[in-house]
């Protein structure tokens, strides 16, 4: 997504990129050379995030890393001053959105997480749709992903580093392991010290929907099952199947995923739908539609055909990010709507992998006296990388 976000920031007039970093020497060539095609400006190149961050030319970072690196590199570019567009999910674990967020306020910085749906017109009119009343009372709202992505590869040997990569860089604060390419670009976000599998993947988008519109955070209680049932020889720590209810009091929010699939509920393989007294509302980046209850040979309301999506959703984000950066407002997905959909996200993997169910104490920001669960909240960070003081 770097360079996805990077050309989408290059299509408005008064954007420039003055530099490229990667540790990875092949990949930081080939997206210069791309640069250098259709901009006709070559840009600083770095290994070393740092050294670019030194650069006080530079008012604005895209990060589109792995998700163990967007803590650091979020926070050291927020105390040189820059804005930031960062990636989802915000960051790897609960702890980090939150020394985020509160880095974000403390230098009072822009920062723009790519949760680019809440910028789509479609996604607009359908929280404001929810929010009308006429779907009646919503119990449950359902969110969901059946990719095929999802399974991971199959398992490989270890091998040495490619040529031309900084390994250890890349590994930053999460720990030393021997270079495996199934850990490496893309299908790192299968392993727990990197990502967090098809939750924090596509979760973080779809759930943040229902948070949005049901105007919630954080729920009472999280629960979860799941496991690697399917694809138990492919390299995977995270699910391949996995569900998650999210208690809020007064309905439930379910997140599900099925790895190696593409068939899922309403006739689409990811989604989410708000299930009313009157009718269902289900929507994903192709529409949205509306299924009415029905209540004998009535219908309870006038169901909607297939609405059409925006496909500039990207592009208005990106806009919107840029506009604050000069204005200094906060933009549409500040850093505190991506901490909250990335906690859930979290949270749902929390229960998973301790088999618990969770009670979130928002005052003292962890859960209680389930101390599995609490291990699991903040990283521990391998020297010489220092979690973040604020």
């Amino acid at each position: 997504m770097g360079m996805y976000n990077l050309n989408d920031h290059l299509k408005l007039p008064d954007v420039e990129c003055l530099a490229l970093c990667d540790v990875d020497d092949n990949i930081l060539r080939e997206r210069a050379e791309e640069l250098n095609k259709t901009t006709g400006k070559t840009p600083a190149l770095y290994k070393d995030y740092r050294k670019l961050l030194e650069d006080k030319n530079i008012d604005v970072v895209i990060i589109g890393t792995p998700d163990h690196w967007h803590c650091l590199m979020a926070v050291d570019a927020m105390a040189a001053g820059k804005d930031v567009y960062v990636e989802k999910p915000l960051a790897n674990s609960i702890a980090e959105c939150e020394i985020m967020l509160n880095a974000a306020r403390k230098y009072n910085r822009v920062v723009q997480v790519g949760q680019q749906q809440r910028s789509g017109q479609h996604w607009q009119d359908i929280v404001a749709f929810v929010q009308s009343g006429k779907l009646g009372t919503i119990r449950k709202v359902k969110t969901w992903a059946y990719f095929d992505y999802g399974k991971a590869n199959p398992k490989v040997e270890d091998s040495p580093v490619p040529a031309g990569v900084d390994y250890n860089m890349w590994l930053g604060p999460s720990p030393k392991r021997p270079f495996n390419k199934n850990r490496f670009h893309g299908s790192w976000r299968f392993f727990w010290e990197q990502g967090g599998g098809l939750t924090t993947d596509w979760g973080v988008h779809l759930l943040d929907i229902p948070l949005l519109a049901m105007g919630v955070s954080a729920p009472k209680s999280v629960s979860s099952h799941g496991g690697i049932y399917a694809y138990t020889n492919n390299a995977l720590e995270t699910s391949d199947t996995q569900s998650v209810i999210y208690d809020f009091g007064h309905f439930l929010l379910e997140w599900d995923h099925v790895s190696g699939l593409t068939k899922g509920p309403y006739g689409r393989n990811y989604g989410v739908a708000f299930i009313g007294n009157n009718g269902t509302l289900v929507v994903n980046r192709e529409g949205w539609e509306v299924i009415a209850e029905t209540e004998g040979e009535k219908t309870k309301m006038d169901p909607i055909s297939l609405q059409p999506a925006d496909p500039k959703n990207h592009e208005k984000h990106v806009k919107n990010f840029i506009d604050c950066v000069k204005t200094r407002s906060r933009p549409i997905c500040d850093i505190e709507f991506g901490r909250n959909s990335a906690v859930l996200a979290h949270m749902g993997n929390i229960a998973y992998r301790t088999g618990n169910k969770l009670i979130w104490n928002a005052e003292a920001k962890n859960f209680g006296n389930d101390s599995a669960a609490n291990a699991l909240i903040k990283p521990s960070y391998r020297e010489p990388w220092k979690f973040p003081v604020i």
